[in-house]
């Protein structure tokens, strides 16, 4: 009862105050007692769960903790979620698991006695409290509706590859068509689906996962991420609070979102790292004025070209398969979140971050002539 006792005093007095004061007399108790080691993993576990419940899932937890607190308590955090989601065996879904392998390149959080008993506590606060958010999954240990395959399809292994390419080449003409390639792909699949489904009466139903929306820039980046799922037939909601956007749509479609949204991020950065080193060539001291105006011309762009690349794939005998479709996306999106508000984005002020933007955006997303071909 003593350990139960130190870790219940400790919690009382670090988890619902503000000051340091208490922290540290928090702390010291832990620090004291070794005994009470194991009952505090197991009140850091309960929070967990509770986190679970709410809505939350593994990366979301991380990703805040990461942005809130520092690189001592995400290596607490992912591998507190590491021993916690053991608990639950083979019940755990195939995002889940994904999400859980990220983590596992986190090194063990080492310090003395009173610095990890404080982390701990830190970490626990903002645990203890983290709100209700809109679920995109049940929690872990639920029934899982069907067995998924471990192998994901052949055309995203394809996929993948070819934007890895993009990423890693130094020619942005090979860039574009791989990247055009890529795309070309996905949309082939996203239609294949569609029609495949309509033909057999299939009950299949949206789905939705949450993707990251980090800083800087991270308005920006919300609008490409609302144009690369608007393309594919998904709808997302950007939550500016807390760094992420729960993207709404059918599974292969929110696959081909993800994918193709971090690419474009990848190109993006490489981007504009190029661009500022010719305008520091040319002598002109670049400035966050000019990164923030340099994303926002890239969103904007790509949106114009995947919207009209969306539209040039679709033919007349599609529309009511891909309609009906896009009315269950909507619906889904409107239960998850009936009330939403619109963002205002920051205008560019920079006018050659701006066209340098505009240009990579044109890179980015630009399609040879050889790939200019119906899809069906």
């Amino acid at each position: 009862m003593g350990c139960v006792n130190t870790v219940e005093n400790a919690l009382a007095a670090a988890l619902y105050a503000d000051g340091d004061e208490s922290l540290d007399t928090a702390a010291s108790l832990l620090a004291a007692d070794p005994t009470a080691d194991a009952e505090l993993r197991r009140r850091g576990e309960e929070l967990l769960r509770r986190a679970w419940e709410r809505g939350w899932q593994p990366a979301d937890v991380v990703r805040l903790v990461r942005r809130d607190l520092d690189d001592a308590h995400e290596r607490l955090a992912a591998g507190l979620v590491t021993a916690e989601s053991l608990t639950y065996g083979d019940r755990l879904a195939p995002r889940w698991r994904t999400q859980l392998a990220d983590l596992a390149d986190h090194e063990p959080y080492r310090a003395d006695r009173f610095t990890h008993a404080t982390s701990v506590l830190e970490l626990y606060r903002l645990l203890a409290r983290l709100p209700g958010i809109e679920p995109v999954a049940p929690p872990p240990g639920a029934p899982l509706t069907a067995a998924a395959s471990p192998h994901e399809p052949r055309m995203l292994t394809r996929v993948r590859a070819l934007l890895a390419k993009a990423e890693a080449t130094g020619y942005p003409e090979e860039a574009e068509a791989l990247t055009a390639k890529a795309q070309e792909l996905m949309a082939r699949h996203s239609i294949d689906e569609a029609v495949l489904a309509h033909g057999a009466h299939s009950k299949d139903a949206p789905s939705a996962c949450r993707i990251g929306v980090d800083a800087p820039y991270e308005t920006a980046k919300a609008v490409l991420l609302d144009a690369v799922a608007s393309a594919n037939r998904c709808r997302a909601v950007w939550n500016s609070a807390f760094g992420f956007s729960t993207v709404v749509g059918f599974e292969g479609d929110l696959e081909a979102v993800e994918l193709l949204y971090t690419s474009l991020l990848v190109q993006g950065a490489g981007a504009m790292t190029k661009a500022e080193s010719a305008q520091r060539a040319g002598g002109r001291r670049r400035t966050k004025t000019f990164r923030q105006s340099f994303w926002t011309a890239y969103a904007s762009r790509l949106g114009e070209h995947l919207t009209a690349v969306a539209e040039e794939q679709v033919t007349a005998d599609l529309l009511p398969v891909l309609a009906t479709r896009e009315v269950a996306v909507a619906d889904h999106a409107d239960r998850m979140f009936p009330q939403t508000t619109r963002t205002r984005v920051r205008g560019a002020t920079d006018l050659e971050g701006w066209r340098d933007g505009t240009s990579a955006a044109d890179r980015a997303r630009r399609e040879p002539h050889s790939h200019r071909k119906p899809l069906r």
